[in-house]
């Protein structure tokens, strides 16, 4: 077991036992997002982790590269899905040597820009390694849902997961910083024969209407911007079920083109 800023990121192996995905449900909504808005096959995926995604895009014929700042994470991806290519990089600063058809940012990974400036730079670096009409395809937690909605903000939330035997319990708190428009956590881990480990995290809060000004003037179009289908929901994809997207659920989803 390694311990160091962030248990989870330092253990890819203990985050996606915490975190399964064993139906690829993520990877097969991408592959189905960029089939439907005619994306290509060169992929950046930006936020990669432990490169499950990637990897399962690897296998249906895409060439694909997973960007991601853990090391451990890139070093875990690289071992477990040779298939597909992972480089060690900041979001925001990352510059690569290609173009691709498709970048996507899944899990919230485009919500670690915590700042406008942050934003712009990444979208910057997006534009910079995206073919002309490449597509960015994100997936993140929707501002918007705290609106008057406090159901994930009450109170401590606990949760064990047994790894190689050992139980590993989290407790979990979110509040909303509303000066700098974030989400912030503290989470602690407690474990046997351990002094427990405490973590703090945060994402920023982006309402719709303001992700779509970055974009347009990042110099992309919008081409759907939704709550439901996703990859964290059971509802099936109908062009009806996008466009008529209240846009108030608590994931969401966005397509946009690079012109």
């Amino acid at each position: 077991m390694t311990t160091g800023e962030n248990l989870l990121t330092d253990n890819p192996a203990l985050y996606e036992h915490q975190f399964p995905d064993p139906d690829h449900v993520a990877a097969r909504f991408t592959h189905d997002v960029v089939t439907r808005f005619g994306g290509g096959r060169d992929l950046l995926d930006v936020g990669s982790g432990t490169g499950r995604d990637a990897g399962y895009l690897a296998g249906l014929g895409y060439r694909v590269v997973g960007l991601d700042s853990s090391e451990r994470m890139v070093r875990h991806a690289r071992d477990e899905h040779p298939q597909a290519e992972f480089v060690v990089g900041d979001m925001r600063e990352f510059a690569l040597d290609d173009r691709f058809d498709v970048i996507t940012c899944l899990d919230s990974a485009f919500l670690y820009c915590h700042t406008n400036a942050d934003l712009i730079d990444f979208l910057a670096r997006c534009r910079e390694h995206l073919k002309p009409g490449g597509l960015l395809v994100a997936e993140m937690r929707n501002g918007a849902f705290f609106l008057g909605n406090t159901e994930l903000l009450d109170g401590v939330r606990t949760r064990t997961v047994v790894w190689e035997g050992v139980p590993y319990t989290s407790h979990t708190r979110l509040w909303i910083d509303h000066a700098h428009q974030l989400l912030r956590r503290r989470r602690e881990w407690q474990w046997p024969d351990a002094e427990p480990l405490v973590q703090h995290s945060a994402w920023r809060l982006l309402f719709p209407q303001e992700l779509r000004l970055f974009l347009r003037l990042a110099g992309f179009d919008v081409l759907a911007l939704f709550d439901t289908p996703g990859p964290r929901t059971d509802e099936p994809w109908t062009p009806d079920a996008v466009l008529g997207a209240e846009l108030s659920g608590d994931r969401l989803h966005l397509v946009a083109r690079l012109h």
